[in-house]
């Protein structure tokens, strides 16, 4: 058997092969710290041929063929610019719209505005406390946001300005941040930006937001814009309901008031209590009172990332920054860090810009002050009364306080208003002048006045302009609508609003004229009223005329605002830090009269309420 076998094979002349195809397969695979890449590499590779015609092999298994092939390789992110749309235009009544292929940063056309540069594109920067390698790592390894963005499954309505792009990777890349952006550029924008791109990477997963209750609204309007596809809760309703919301499973981003955040937490065991990755404070000066339930609650929340937002993060005196800084974690509790040492975190933990920095072609604010004459009954009344109080005030002896004297100065700022008596009023004739103005050519003004009183009073004064009321009285559910008919309504001229509900939150870019009927006691309060009209997407310079009583507690007041202003400069601006004083002692509030009499008490004071009450 084994001699015909061998026979049998020795007949045939070669022996039978099979052809294998050993060419090898290119796959693509995501690879890197980044699990939302979504734009996958473009392979670059080439088969390669094994053999050209088939070998006799004599063995009776393949001989094994080492394999060449080229690897892959990524495009450069950092000169890719995603794909622009064309101008719609159009063509038999139908409207066209072409797509303009990717181009590289360094062939990009230039825009008519900009300047011929290319486009500088943003990337994430790791925060100095980032130490560990793969800390690091993990945002250099981060496409540029622009690209980022420009991803299928992170749609944005609108093209964000580049200083806006910076904010997002300046938040993304930290875990305390404080965001002091001046009132109008956009700092709810950047925030959600920053949350969606913290969730879709996987940094985040629970997030708690926290503003004033008349900005709940308004947050979840722009969420909707935004970040249409995240999920967001509002914490409201009964106390059973509330309790069960805190604790809902599947919710990304919970919203809630600063009250329903002291009431609900404060009643739960700290096994009750939730945690979050991230927490976010808007108006984040509701807790510059370190001993208030608000702050001391804001602090107990157990969170891994601390975010702060506010236009004003001084508005009295500059250790007000330190109960910011405790919330964010940076400064043991309890410390307080000199002057020096505040101006050092600020450089670390805050960004703030300005509208004059970072919008160079926005329409400017035009301020000017309107120093009128009181009436005669108006100068009778004003005379009496401070007559009056300095002669009561002196007879209080040592037991006179601040308090005593703030009395007294609300009282004469009322008569500048105008006289209870007679109803007459400077500051009413030169409003009604500039409203026909105004009015005549289609335009629209807002007023804001620090006592509803005024603003009641006023409304009848004002009939022949359609005048709206916006106050703490006025009903939550009535605000909307209100401001809903002053924008569209051409014949409601004027918005009577209070510094309390008017100053934060709303978007009135469409009103190009703003009266201050009476002086909050800190500017930074009037600058955010100011900029509900001055921000982005205003069209013409905005007017601000400030009314000011001459020969009046106004022209003092004023003169307070204006180093409050100074303070507010060397603490964030470029002012001298040691040449400023920090506060008003108790001499110089006392000096806003002649007064005889003086508290014991020579320490520094505050005069008046920091912020309105916004109900």
């Amino acid at each position: 058997m084994i001699g015909e076998s061998l026979a049998s094979a020795s007949s045939d002349s070669k022996p039978k092969t099979t052809q294998i195809d050993l060419t090898p397969r290119a796959g693509v695979a995501q690879t890197g710290f980044n699990p939302a890449l979504t734009r996958l590499p473009c392979p670059d590779a080439h088969p390669v041929a094994l053999i050209e015609k088939p070998q006799f092999v004599p063995s009776w298994k393949p001989r094994r063929i080492p394999i060449k092939c080229i690897g892959l390789t990524l495009p450069e992110g950092v000169e890719f610019i995603p794909p622009k749309e064309a101008k719609t235009t159009v063509a038999d009544g139908h409207e066209l719209k072409t797509i303009q292929p990717p181009v590289h940063a360094a062939q990009e056309e230039p825009s008519e505005v900009a300047d011929k540069s290319p486009r500088k594109l943003t990337r994430i920067k790791p925060p100095p406390n980032a130490l560990s390698l793969q800390d690091r790592l993990f945002y250099l390894l981060q496409p540029p946001l622009e690209t980022w963005l420009a991803g299928q499954e992170l749609i944005m309505p609108f093209e964000p300005f580049a200083y806006q792009y910076e904010g997002i990777a300046w938040l993304f890349a930290r875990h305390s941040a404080l965001l002091a952006d001046e009132m109008g550029l956009g700092k709810t924008m950047q925030t959600i930006t920053g949350i969606r791109l913290l969730l879709r990477s996987g940094q985040v997963r629970r997030i708690l937001l926290v503003c004033p209750k008349p900005l709940i609204p308004n947050w979840q309007r722009e969420f909707k814009t935004w970040a249409e596809e995240l999920p967001i809760v509002t914490i409201e309703g009964s106390g059973a309901r509330r309790k069960m919301l805190w604790t809902m499973p599947g919710v990304p981003i919970l919203i809630c008031n600063y009250e329903a955040m002291t009431r609900d937490l404060a009643e739960m065991t700290p096994e009750e209590a939730p945690k979050f990755d991230l927490l976010v404070l808007d108006e984040a000066q509701r807790i510059k009172n370190r001993d208030s339930r608000t702050a001391e609650t804001a602090r107990a929340i157990k969170r891994r990332r601390s975010w702060a937002l506010t236009g004003t993060p001084i508005e009295n005196r500059p250790e007000e920054l330190g109960a910011l800084f405790e919330f964010m974690e940076v400064i043991p509790p309890r410390s307080s860090p000199d002057l020096r040492q505040l101006s050092k975190l600020a450089s670390e933990h805050i960004l703030r810009r300005t509208k004059d920095l970072v919008m160079k072609d926005m329409p400017p604010r035009i301020d000017r002050d309107a120093e009128l004459d009181l009436t005669e009954a108006q100068q009778y009344a004003y005379k009496t009364a401070e007559k009056e109080g300095v002669i009561q005030l002196n007879d209080l002896g040592d037991s006179i306080t601040v308090q005593h004297v703030f009395e007294l100065v609300m009282r004469l700022k009322q008569i500048t208003n105008y006289d209870p008596l007679t109803n007459e009023s400077a500051k009413l004739e030169r409003l009604v002048a500039d409203m026909e103005e105004i009015s005549a050519s289609g335009g629209k003004a807002i007023l804001f006045s620090q006592w509803t009183k005024t603003i009641d009073w006023l409304e009848p004064q004002l009939r022949q302009f359609g005048p709206l009321v916006y106050h703490g009285g006025v009903p939550t559910a009535k605000r909307e609508p209100i401001l809903a008919e002053f924008k569209n309504n051409p014949d409601k001229h004027i918005l009577l609003m209070s510094y309390g509900t008017g100053a934060v939150g709303l978007n009135l870019q469409f009103a190009h004229y703003v009266f201050l009927y009476d002086r909050w006691w800190n500017p930074a309060i009037e600058d955010q009223a100011i900029n509900r009209a001055h921000r982005i997407g205003v069209t013409s310079p905005v007017i601000v005329t400030r009314f000011i009583c001459r020969n009046t507690i106004e022209e003092r007041i004023d003169r307070v605002l204006r180093e409050k202003r100074e303070l507010f400069m060397a603490v964030l601006g470029d002012g001298d830090n040691e040449n400023v004083s920090l506060s008003l002692n108790a001499s110089e509030i006392f000096g806003l009269f002649e007064l005889k009499a003086r508290h014991k008490d020579g320490g520094a004071r505050s005069i008046g309420p920091a912020r309105p009450d916004a109900a």
